[in-house]
């Protein structure tokens, strides 16, 4: 069941350094305030996966609390690069990245075999593709039936999920609206999850259509933060600051300008921060 907890509690009860730890959220809900506390609480050691990082993860390996990550595209979406993510990989700074790159497919698909408490995934993908010559985890498995040989990831299995959604209520029930994308499995798949949200309720409006409710028995965690997903947007809440996606392209290029930002934005900030930069956004909306 569910427990009703602060942000700092949260995280600090459910990651622990070394953790598998994925945070996902498709172009919406992505869990930034989540992602701030656990650099603000000093986690090292950790295995980032996620299927398209983007400035959170860019935070995380530049703050040096990530060991690898794993991954299905890695970039500042409509922007570039990631330039924390790319300083780690090719110059071992601010410590060297281990890296494991697959197809969306196959992390759609490793992340559905880890909530179904699956081994592997199985899927018709890498056909001509040269991902498998680097990455030795993309195997073939040939259909006991048919004989047809097709790719095989392992399972993702993480220790602890961390997403954000529009609303729980109070007794923990978590109810997601607009893209969905693979929150959902993400948190079956978990041993721990820590849910962040905008709103707590006494009830769950009656879902709109292709909405999900995560049962209260699904989820460790649930944490008020309005705003927590700001920079990226919160479907029927505030929308995406584009401009912050723009500006971030020129703070992390910078090593200095990047450990500065974060000191000032993240390390001397508080989760209550988010609600106020989303409702300026929401303004200028």
């Amino acid at each position: 069941m569910a427990r009703i907890l602060s942000l700092a509690e949260a995280v600090a009860e459910n990651v622990k350094d070394g953790d598998t730890v994925a945070m996902e959220g498709f172009t919406h809900l992505i869990p930034y305030a989540a992602g701030h506390e656990v650099i603000r609480q000093g986690r090292k050691d950790l295995f980032l996966v996620r299927m398209t990082p983007d400035i959170l993860y860019d935070q995380l390996i530049g703050v040096g609390a990530a060991r690898g990550m794993k991954f299905s595209w890695g970039g500042n979406p409509g922007v570039g690069s990631l330039h924390r993510f790319r300083d780690a990989v090719e110059n071992q700074w601010p410590r060297p990245l281990e890296i494991e790159e697959h197809s969306h497919a196959a992390m759609a698909n490793a992340y559905e075999a880890g909530a179904a408490n699956l081994p592997f995934a199985m899927l018709r993908g890498y056909i001509g593709a040269d991902l498998p010559k680097v990455d030795s985890n993309i195997r073939s498995i040939t259909c006991p039936f048919t004989g047809e040989v097709l790719a095989a990831v392992s399972a993702i299995r993480p220790d602890v999920t961390i997403i954000h959604s529009q609303r729980a209520d109070r007794k923990g029930n978590v109810l997601l609206e607009g893209i969905v994308g693979v929150q959902k499995e993400a948190v079956l798949a978990a041993k721990r999850s820590i849910v962040t949200v905008e709103e707590i309720v006494d009830e769950l409006n009656p879902p709109s259509p292709n909405s999900v409710v995560l049962p209260t028995w699904a989820v460790t965690a649930v944490v008020h933060v309005p705003g927590g997903a700001f920079p990226s947007y919160a479907h029927g809440y505030y929308p995406r600051s584009n401009a912050f996606y723009i500006a971030w392209d020129e703070i992390a290029r910078d090593r200095e300008t990047f450990t500065a930002w974060i000191k000032e934005n993240v390390l001397d900030a508080k989760p209550e921060d988010f609600a106020r930069h989303a409702a300026k956004s929401a303004k200028a909306a």
